[in-house]
């Protein structure tokens, strides 16, 4: 169950039952803040507005839907909705309400052998030159990265893209988006290169899994440019990237991010967390210290 329905059950309980005083101990019950609970209630209003413009525009979109006896995509009916009554509605518009509303296009899909072929042409991958090996004593020359998926709001998906040493467990770059898009990787890139001041350790790895964001020519290509080998976990092998698997699980354990209802909010969370963790956060493995005080043990020693 998500937090905008776990708001919505505290809400109609408070106003059926006509509970005083009960609002933070059903936010307890329900396992959300009271913040973000105010926060919902308080876009409320703004909600149902959106929502009634959603329902008169969707039946817009199904009229032409089953005009067409749903073989029309969202390029199709933004179309006919300029030409027929001359609304003009964004065609991402269209395929979300289509979504919302389960009006699926029973149309021709592109031939997914073609797709697959045409990747493995253009995609490539490379050997794990790690082997599990990710703490080699060297800052910054070990570097993991990985993306992990924040669910968080109204149903919404943000995607975080992350940098680690592998010796000092520092966190050096991310970036959070609401895309899964290339940038993503090229930005979190960009930023471990301003981190690094453009110093790159002469045997620096960058590891990775198999994904299609690092084995993108275009990604590939800015790696070798900046001056780091590439290595990859093998297929299936969630071991071969363990390291950055334990930080995600780690933060999502720590943070409350789910009740966040913006991004911007979201992406504040994370910026914090980060900052704890570097400098805050003692680990055992570390001789329990924060990931920056042991990389200035490692470069002092």
């Amino acid at each position: 169950m998500t937090p905008f329905e776990r708001f919505q059950i505290i809400n109609h309980t408070l106003r059926k039952h006509g509970l005083q005083r009960m609002t933070r101990y059903l936010c307890g019950l329900a396992h959300v803040s009271l913040s973000g609970y105010y926060r919902w209630l308080a876009t409320e209003e703004t909600r149902q507005v959106r929502e009634d413009a959603d329902e008169r525009d969707a039946l817009l979109i199904k009229e032409r839907f089953d005009n067409l006896k749903g073989k029309a995509g969202a390029l199709v009916i933004k179309m006919r909705l300029e030409r027929e009554i001359g609304v003009v509605m964004n065609h991402k518009k269209i395929r979300r309400l289509m979504r919302k509303f389960n009006l699926i296009a029973t149309i021709r899909q592109a031939n997914p052998y073609r797709k697959m072929a045409k990747a493995t042409q253009e995609h490539q991958t490379c050997p794990n030159l790690l082997k599990r090996q990710f703490d080699q004593a060297e800052p910054e020359k070990v570097l993991l990265t990985d993306i992990t998926y924040m669910h968080y709001g109204n149903g919404q998906c943000a995607y975080l893209s992350v940098v680690k040493d592998g010796a000092t467990r520092q966190i050096l770059a991310h970036y959070l988006s609401s895309s899964l898009a290339m940038p993503l990787v090229e930005q979190t890139l960009e930023r471990l290169l301003d981190r690094l001041n453009e110093n790159i350790h002469p045997e620096a790895i960058l590891h990775s899994d198999q994904g299609m964001h690092y084995t993108h020519p275009k990604f590939r290509l800015l790696v070798r440019k900046a001056g780091f080998t590439q290595s990859m976990s093998r297929k299936g092998n969630c071991w071969d990237n363990a390291s950055m698997e334990t930080f995600f699980g780690h933060m999502k354990d720590d943070l409350e991010y789910r009740s966040c209802m913006t991004l911007t909010e979201l992406r504040a969370q994370v910026d914090d967390y980060i900052t704890y963790y570097n400098s805050e956060r003692y680990q055992w493995a570390l001789k329990k210290m924060t990931p920056d005080e042991f990389r200035s043990h490692l470069l002092t020693a």
